[in-house]
């Protein structure tokens, strides 16, 4: 049992890589991804190793796929990126010399109406300059004209009413023709310039109206003439994309693995004769087979003839941790991780936890109803992953729930599972047998004569679950509430037993005895001495009363607290059975005694133990071997143990369990209240929503049935399943991280990473 569910057994190898194959041989372990790298030149600047120009290239490559979003191979790229390199600069002189021709067509357009305005004002000398400019410059520009020029200067304007394209951009902007009228070469100077700075594009422009009439029908034909060049650009631009798109994740691919495999080899020494690499990796012993095989996988594809060497290594380090999951327990292991990753060989709470954690979240969320839709919603995600998987959804939320899909499907079966036996649907009970409860005795006189606790009141016990008769009880949540609080108090105490017999397992793998005689055993019999007693007394309890005799039960909590203050003559709580008060006192002393044996420091190395020293030679005080009274040879192990940090060590511990006992049973509480939230917000739901719709018989009542079941289905999905179901899932959460694991699950270990290509480019495309 213990080996099943402890994490796999790794060891550290070597590896002898020849140069030529290295480069293949990293790439096959990659793609099984069994082996984690050790850097073996730490103290190397990552800018001074040997690979790293290698690096750079793939870098570059990959910036260059992602801003051109293509990819062949290196040569083909080149050429690639070249071609389109020429065709973008083609397409930019010519969209910019369409530009030029489209702002002079507007020019010769506007320009007859402006000369005619202008001809009764202005003789001969007059000279003038035609241009193009933005249209949000034109106030500033014309008050600068007016400024500059002293006002001797004549502007005129007009909107192009339609959008041009920025060729440098590919912004579109507004632009407005103007011409601007004056005399002198001073006045002609002064004004280029200020056009210059206001970045005005000036164009030639006839003084004749013939003239202009002939440009303009020039124009025209070179803007048909250049559009259809440029369709026939964009044309061959977008055939060369398509083309190159076609293959674009699988390059993207191999330049990420050749980034990654580069990087790798990096962490690898080479010996003097510069013709091998040696690496350290850690691997799982079981993978050793497949390791190799790899290996010589690389070695074949790489046309190399000198085989790579595995040796396995000893060493005294700590191994990571690696459990194997698959899509069925790695949200479990998740779970579990996320409290700590554990100790190398360590025992494995995720085995236990794909059973317990649902349930007890189930407990907590008990509804056949509730439970049934739960199950709906994760069986549609687990019978339609691979189609999923496949869409790769970039909603976080949808991912975590998807990743998620089989703890929810269990969570809904145990959810139906505790439903039944709460019988308790939608806040409504099913009377599927018969209700074993029956009134009709009472109103009968010769039963009442015959008997007075009239008998034939009840028939037996409900064959599954709760009596549905309880739904109509007054006392229906005192009784909900005595019988909720003693489950959770019994399911409680089990579950932390069995994670106190968890712990005997590591005791046994790691070789302490000392944990298991002054560890284990104490704790186990100080927790089942007090509250496995008071498990067995709710039993008792439930065996030794009936219907009849109920009244006459005395309290448990009364009887347990009186048990610590050994209280025995309290008249308002008779003894529960005969010998209470000896039996009772002889579990008190018996958990009493346990608590000096816990504060034994038992944290000593097995070493130590193996000695064959006496118990209290290893746990006397000697500080660097200075201690008159040790006439004992001590091994140098023991002149490095420190008595007071490992005394003090166990004491916080033996506090935290003994304490912990009474409030992690305590805490168990929670899946008895927020079992009773739950059944109240549903009934209140059903009261204040559902009832309403149903109490109505007219037409106009089945419209507005209609309308109060769907604010009834929200509410419920919304309320009932979503909100209250994230809740009993961080409760659960929290019951098996600190009362449950915390018995047996150390949880300071360090994740096995190893070398994969599946985590490298996990989430990094898109189908």
């Amino acid at each position: 049992m213990g080996e099943l569910f402890r994490s796999e057994e790794m060891t550290l190898a070597q590896l002898y890589l020849q140069s030529e194959s290295a480069y293949c041989c990293v790439s096959e372990l990659g793609e099984i991804g069994m082996v984690q790298f050790r850097d073996l030149n730490p103290d190397v600047n990552v800018f001074q190793r040997k690979f790293v120009n290698e690096v750079r290239r793939c870098e570059e490559m990959d910036r260059k796929l992602r801003d051109a979003q293509l990819t062949m191979s290196p040569a083909t790229f080149e050429k690639l990126e070249n071609e389109l390199k020429e065709i973008n600069t083609n397409q930019e002189a010519l969209k910019k010399n369409f530009l030029e021709l489209t702002e002079l067509k507007h020019i010769l357009r506007r320009t007859q109406q402006f000369f005619d305005e202008v001809n009764s004002t202005f003789n001969d000398a007059t000279r003038f300059v035609a241009g193009v400019i933005s249209r949000e410059r034109i106030p500033t520009f014309e008050r600068m004209l007016w400024r500059v020029c002293r006002g001797n200067v004549f502007l005129r304007q007009a909107d192009i009413e339609d959008s041009l394209e920025d060729p440098a951009t590919g912004d579109q902007v507004y632009k407005s023709v103007f011409i601007i009228f004056f005399q002198g070469d001073q006045l002609k100077t002064r004004v280029k310039k200020i056009c210059e700075g206001f970045r005005a594009s000036l164009y030639p422009c006839p003084e004749t109206p013939q003239e202009r009439k002939e440009m303009a029908a020039g124009v025209a034909t070179r803007i048909d003439d250049l559009q259809m060049v440029l369709n026939q650009t964009e044309d061959h631009r977008q055939r060369v994309l398509q083309a190159a798109a076609k293959t674009v994740r699988v390059w993207f691919i191999k330049v990420r693995k050749m980034k990654a495999v580069y990087h790798t080899l990096n962490l690898c020494n080479i010996d003097v004769t510069q013709k091998c690499l040696i690496a350290e990796v850690w691997c799982p012993v079981s993978d050793m087979d497949s390791i190799q095989f790899a290996l010589r996988r690389g070695t074949e594809k790489s046309g190399s003839t000198v085989p790579s060497i595995l040796n396995r290594m000893q060493t005294k380090q700590t191994p990571p941790t690696f459990n194997k999951t698959n899509k069925f327990t790695s949200g479990f292991q998740n779970i579990v991780d996320a409290y700590g990753i554990g100790n190398y060989r360590e025992m494995n709470p995720a085995p236990y936890t794909i059973i317990t954690f649902p349930f007890l979240f189930a407990v907590m969320f008990g509804d056949l109803g509730h439970g049934v839709l739960m199950t709906c919603a994760a069986l549609y995600l687990v019978l339609r992953e691979s189609r999923l998987v496949a869409q790769k959804n970039d909603n976080e939320m949808f991912s975590m729930v998807f990743a998620g899909r089989y703890i929810i499907l269990l969570m809904g079966v145990f959810s139906i599972y505790t439903g039944i036996i709460y019988n308790d649907c939608f806040s409504k009970s099913l009377n599927l047998f018969g209700s074993g409860w029956s009134v009709r005795p009472m109103f009968d006189p010769r039963v009442l004569q015959l008997d007075p606790a009239v008998r034939g009141v009840f028939n037996g016990p409900y064959p599954i679950g709760i009596d549905p008769i309880w739904n109509i009880a007054t006392n229906k949540l005192t009784f909900l509430n005595s019988f909720k609080m003693k489950m959770s108090v019994i399911l409680g105490v089990i579950h932390m037993l069995f994670g106190v017999s968890l712990s005997l397992f590591n005791h046994l793998y790691f070789k302490k005895p000392l944990n298991i005689y002054l560890g284990f055993i104490p704790e186990i019999v100080f927790m089942a001495s007090l509250f496995g007693y008071l498990v067995i007394l709710v039993f008792y309890k439930w065996l030794a009363y009936d219907a009849h005799t109920s009244r006459n039960a005395p309290s448990l909590l009364i009887a347990f607290i009186n048990m610590f203050l050994f209280n025995y003559n309290d008249p308002t709580n008779q003894p529960l059975y005969r010998g209470q008060m000896v039996i009772q006192t002889l579990l008190v002393l018996i958990a009493l005694a346990c608590v000096p044996c816990m504060l034994i420091p038992n944290e000593i190395a097995p070493d130590l133990i193996w000695t064959g020293l006496p118990l209290p030679v290893l746990l006397c005080p000697c500080h660097r071997g200075v201690y008159t009274g040790c006439v004992f040879s001590l091994p140098p192990l023991l002149l490095q143990f420190n008595f007071g940090d490992v005394a003090v060590h166990q004491a916080i511990h033996t506090i935290e369990y003994c304490l912990g006992c009474i409030s992690n049973t305590a805490s168990y509480l929670r899946l008895w209240a927020l079992s009773l939230a739950h059944a109240q917000l549903s009934e209140v739901l059903w009261t204040m929503v559902m009832h309403l719709g149903l109490s109505s018989r007219s037409f106009g009542g089945f419209v507005a049935l209609s309308i109060i079941f769907g604010a009834f289905a929200v509410l419920t999905v919304c309320i009932l399943l979503i909100m209250e179901g994230l809740s009993a899932f961080l409760h659960a959460l929290r019951l098996h991280w600190v009362e449950f694991q915390n018995k047996f699950y150390v949880g300071q270990g360090f994740k096995f990473l190893p070398f994969t290509f599946e985590s490298i480019l996990e989430g990094r495309f898109e189908d």
